[in-house]
């Protein structure tokens, strides 16, 4: 198994600080030494996503996951370690040596050759497109006035028929298993290989480093279903890409405008407008939200202007509010979406409606006007009660002064009724407001605890490896004089601690580096002890005492071990051997504190 060395690993992490890192995807706050935000790993309303920027590590209190920042980035992005370092090398401006081989696991291997399935089958339909047989397509985008540069950018090409990809795939030597995973091939039930895609035009899907994962297919008659999408699979996932945010990344990304469909991303981007992508026709998922916040500083929606297009706004602006996004709304009138709009009105005027975005308040406040009759006093009640919501929602002060106070005018209301509702409003939403509370873990990533270790012997062995943590190998010469890895009781103490036994024989102490050989459950456990915060004055004293206690429950435990087989041992020898060696540990025990 290649691997990069620990010294060009630990170089690529010690030039990624994790609060930067984290910071592109999590919204954090500073709290005392550390930073919370919501946890990107599961569903939560307070915050109990801890990064320390001291000891380098992230932790959540509510369902257990934690590591450092390699790891932050291989479960946020679902990518393997080595493409972790990679990344993060990159973003470093560290050169890496090239690895002969950085398969880790035969998942990764399997990973490897379906990206290569993925690579061919994209130059196979795109050269289809010229051939004569794809004479449908050409005409296709002859009408939607594609340019060669446009059809290159964006790799378009056209699928055959029945079984051609499978034939041309199988001439290039890749083999069943890697074919039926890239999920353009499917296996009938007579044993036959049938191309997913046939006579459509196709559109590549490439992540953000631009490899190809998935494709789109769009029928070219009036068959159905209009548009065809690659499955889930080992190297895709929908909700967590795209599409041409690898080709909108080459420009100027300070505002990403999102559209819905793969033609109005290649439509804009051919009309100069390339800070374009789509969500790959899924509502807005958290991931897709990291990786807009990671790439833009403003965001702007623009679905189609149906009923369907406004839900996808509204499911949009949940997920985008909660990462701390500028978010803007585009509005359009006379078009059904952004492609049909340049085609009718021109690039100047659709860059006049981007610039005209409205912000997030602006939108709810309309959308609120056109379900309600504002002349009826009930609903105009309604609609003021609302409008404080909002209000009570904004957490920048000045902003929110500036939206009242045009309230107020707009809608001839005294200042002082909606200052005092909002002010109600948003001291009862912080009052709910548990930023620092550690919620009880959840404990998704840990195995069961046994419940016959008592909580002493918990709280004991976790200082101990809290202090094993701290990396110092003058304490852990003390430490493993008492105590050898057999000695933990909870499992997973055990299998940490013999790594750090390992590690520390060998010289090595940094933690972090430990944690990149941890697995899942272990950094977990790892990270929720490092983030405990154990405040110990005295540590020799300290120490002292826990291997004092750590020896009288060994003592003890053997004391009664030799109380129950007296009773069965009849050898009189074996017998006194046990007595001399019970009195012994009386002994010990009295000279114990």
């Amino acid at each position: 198994m290649a691997r990069y060395s620990d010294e060009i690993i630990d170089d690529v992490r010690q030039s990624n600080d994790i609060v930067d890192s984290i910071s592109q995807y999590v919204r954090l706050k500073r709290s005392g030494r550390n930073y919370f935000g919501l946890c990107p790993f599961h569903n939560e309303k307070s915050p109990s996503f801890s990064v320390s920027p001291d000891k380098q590590i992230f932790h959540c209190f509510g369902c257990g996951v934690g590591g450092n920042v390699i790891s932050f980035i291989m479960k946020i992005e679902g990518i393997s370690f080595v493409e972790a370092v990679q990344m993060l090398a990159e973003r470093a401006n560290i050169a890496l040596p090239t690895l002969q081989n950085n398969v880790d696991t035969a998942k990764e291997e399997l990973k490897a050759k379906v990206y290569g399935v993925n690579e061919f089958a994209a130059q196979f339909y795109h050269q289809n497109l010229y051939k004569p047989e794809a004479k449908i397509a050409q005409e296709y985008v002859k009408k939607r006035k594609l340019t060669q540069s446009t059809l290159e950018a964006f790799q378009i090409g056209f699928s055959g028929r029945f079984d051609e990809l499978f034939k041309n795939l199988k001439k290039q030597g890749f083999g069943e298993k890697e074919i039926l995973e890239s999920g353009l091939v499917n296996k009938n039930d007579k044993g036959q290989y049938i191309d997913r895609y046939r006579n459509r035009l196709m559109f590549p899907i490439c992540n953000v480093r631009g490899r190809v994962i998935a494709f789109g297919g769009r029928v070219l008659d009036d068959s159905k279903p209009k548009y065809i999408n690659s499955p889930e699979n080992i190297v895709y996932s929908k909700g967590r890409h795209l599409y041409g945010l690898n080709v909108a990344k080459k420009g100027d990304l300070k505002k990403i405008l999102i559209v819905e469909g793969y033609m109005d991303v290649i439509s804009l981007h051919q009309r100069g407008i390339t800070n374009v992508v789509a969500s790959l026709g899924t509502a807005m998922t958290q991931q897709q939200g990291f990786l807009l916040r990671k790439h833009a500083e403003q965001i702007i929606l623009s679905f189609d202007s149906d009923e369907a297009g406004l839900t996808a706004k509204m499911r949009a602006l949940e997920i985008l509010q909660t990462m701390g996004c500028d978010l803007r709304i585009l509005q359009m009138e006379g078009a059904k979406d952004p492609d049909e709009y340049v085609i009718k009105y021109g690039n100047a005027r659709f860059l006049h409606l981007i610039d005209q975005a409205l912000s997030v308040v602006e939108f709810k406040v309309k959308v609120l006007k056109q379900h309600l009759n504002l002349e009826n006093i009930n609903d105009k009640i309604k609609f003021l009660n609302q409008i404080a919501k909002i209000m009570a929602n904004i957490e920048n002060t000045i902003e929110r002064e500036v939206y009242m106070e045009q309230i107020a005018g707009e809608y001839g209301i005294s200042k002082e009724a909606i200052y005092a509702e909002v002010n109600k409003l948003a001291y009862s939403h912080h009052q709910g407001e548990k930023v620092l509370e550690k919620p009880k873990p959840v404990a998704i990533h840990q195995k069961k605890e046994d419940t016959t270790i008592t909580p002493a012997v918990k709280k004991r062995e976790d200082t101990v490896l809290s202090i094993l943590l701290t990396g110092n190998l003058n304490l852990y010469q003390i430490i493993k004089v008492y105590m050898n890895p057999e000695d933990f009781k909870q499992e997973i103490n055990r299998k940490i601690v013999q790594k750090l036994y390992e590690e520390f024989e060998k010289g090595n102490s940094n933690i972090n580096t430990l944690i990149d050989h941890l697995s899942d459950e272990e950094q977990s456990r790892v990270t929720a002890i490092l983030a405990e915060d154990y405040e110990i004055d005295d540590m020799e004293k300290a120490i002292d005492d826990l291997m004092q206690s750590y020896q009288r429950d060994k003592l003890t435990d053997r004391k009664f071990e030799i109380l129950s087989l007296l009773d069965t041992i009849e050898d009189e020898g074996k017998k006194k051997e046990l007595e001399k060696e019970l009195s012994d540990i009386i002994i010990q025990l009295a000279k114990i504190k």
